[in-house]
Formats: C-alpha cells, sequence, structure tokens
C-alpha cells in the first residue's frame, strides 16, 4: 500500500513544483518589465523553458543557424533533454512535468464530481481514435509554417500561452478562445489538449514506439479486473495489450502496479516483458 501512495504522491509533487517553476518564471518576466528583478529568475520567460520552441526552431536552425523568433538557445537545450527521456522512459515529460496537462487533470477532477463514471467515456470510440490523429496534423501545421515565416505563430492559438500570460496583454483572443474551450471540453474529456491538439505530445508521443523502458502487462498474473483501463487518462486499453506502445501513452505509470492494479508485478515499467508472457 505505501507503494501506491507513495508513487501517486510523488507524481503529484513533480507537477505541483514544475507548475509552480513556470508560474514563477513567468512572474518574474512581467516584474521586470516594470523594473523589478529576481535574482534566481532573471532572463527567464516562457519561451525560454519551452522544449517545443526547440522543434520548431529546427529547420531555421539548420539552415541559418539562429533561432525563431522569441525563441532561446535554452529550448534547444530542454528539446534534447525531453527527447533523451522520451527514448528512456517515454513522454514523462507529458505525464509527470507539463503544466497544462497537469491543469488539465484539475480540471478534470470537476467533471469526475458532475458526471462520476460516465466522465471521460463519452465520444464514440470509433470517433475518438480518429480525432486523435489530429495532432499530428496541428504538428505539420505549426512546423510548416513556422518555418516558412520565421514567427512563433502557434503562440497565437496556444492554450497553454494564454494560461500563463492572461494578465499580461500579449495574448491573442485566439489563444483566449483556445483556453476556453480546452477547459469545457477537460469537464467532459480527460486532457482532451494532449489526445487532439497538443502538437508536442505528438512528437514525444512517437517516443512509445521504440522507448527502452516500456509498461509492460504480465498476462500470466492479470485477472482482468479493467482497474488499469479505467485510471488510464489517456483511455488506453492496457488490459489487452502486453507491451504499451500506444502513441497516446503519456508515462503517466497510474495503470501500474505500483498505482491501480491490485496484483503485484503486473504491471510495470520495465525493459524485459514478464515472465509467463508471450510476445
Amino acid at each position: 500500500m505505501k507503494r501506491r501512495v507513495s508513487t501517486r504522491t510523488m507524481r503529484t509533487i513533480v507537477q505541483i513544483i514544475f507548475f509552480i517553476i513556470v508560474l514563477l518564471v513567468v512572474l518574474g518576466h512581467t516584474l521586470e518589465e516594470f523594473g523589478v528583478t529576481l535574482p534566481i529568475l532573471r532572463g527567464a520567460s516562457l519561451h525560454a523553458i519551452c522544449p517545443f520552441g526547440g522543434v520548431v526552431s529546427l529547420y531555421q536552425y539548420i539552415t541559418s543557424g539562429t533561432f525563431v523568433q522569441k525563441i532561446h538557445d535554452s529550448s534547444f537545450y530542454l528539446m534534447i533533454l525531453v527527447f533523451i527521456t522520451a527514448i528512456i522512459a517515454g513522454p514523462i515529460f507529458c505525464g509527470w512535468v507539463c503544466p497544462f496537462g497537469t491543469f488539465q487533470e484539475w480540471m478534470a477532477k470537476i467533471g469526475r464530481k458532475i458526471f462520476k463514471k460516465r466522465y471521460n467515456n463519452m465520444i464514440n470510440k470509433k470517433v475518438d481514435s480518429l480525432l486523435r490523429y489530429l495532432r499530428y496534423g496541428v504538428l505539420i501545421w505549426v512546423v510548416i509554417v513556422t518555418a516558412t515565416s520565421a514567427k512563433l505563430i502557434f503562440s497565437s492559438y496556444d492554450p497553454y500561452y494564454a494560461l500563463f500570460n492572461f494578465w499580461t496583454g500579449e495574448v491573442a483572443i485566439t489563444a483566449f478562445i483556445s483556453l476556453f474551450a480546452v477547459m469545457v471540453l477537460s469537464l467532459f474529456i480527460e486532457r482532451p489538449f494532449c489526445k487532439y491538439a497538443c502538437p508536442y505530445g505528438a512528437v514525444l508521443g512517437l517516443s512509445n514506439l521504440f522507448r527502452i523502458f516500456s509498461i509492460r502487462r504480465n498476462e500470466k498474473s492479470c485477472i482482468s479486473c479493467l482497474k488499469c483501463d479505467k485510471a488510464c487518462p489517456m483511455n488506453i486499453e492496457v488490459s489487452n495489450k502486453k507491451i504499451i506502445r500506444d502513441h497516446q501513452c503519456i508515462s503517466c505509470l497510474i495503470c501500474t502496479s505500483d498505482v491501480v492494479c491490485p496484483i503485484e508485478s503486473t504491471v510495470e515499467l520495465n525493459t524485459t516483458t514478464p515472465k509467463g508472457t508471450s510476445l
């Protein structure tokens, strides 16, 4: 029991820490505009700590050696760091670090109280499975438009940018509309932006195909209680898979035996397939 509590608690603590860090960075940047400088956060901004900025700057950096407007070299370094962690253990950035993912989970708590068991199960599965590929369309659009314009176009539509800059007067109305839409959808669907529109989630989701540590289910000890399926925020049917390679997995580890699975060593983050499980 302690292991389950500690894993869940650890994730919550990590999420809160990174949410506060991002909030402090944004507030520090705002204070600098009024002549107040926080020593530790001096010169930092939301763009400087966004690893996706490195992704959309790749084309310009390769062709001209410069970054897209507003993007800092720190974004490039963070992009590399996140890619390394994704290769090792998948999109843990999405499941443990991303403050906008955390925000959506907080909104989900309200949705669960309203709709209870119906929450996160209101969309037809076939429709839902098709909608999940929309984020790859968003990714292609963002990369192409950013590469051709050399400007950070997505910030005008980014709900994450709107959430952490709503008081600055720098947010486009389209970004506010996106934020409002995500907040409303989060009352019905868990992590709607992550599932259907996040371009960075689309990039990191591909790491599930070749990550070193994968979430694996031991068929022999599994009792088919479906608790892993019900707990998964991304609606992945863990109970009928041996290795989770779904492009939507965010490595939150909520489905594992350390959190919801009642049988020890049945659903785990591991490099090897559990004994008794055939591939």
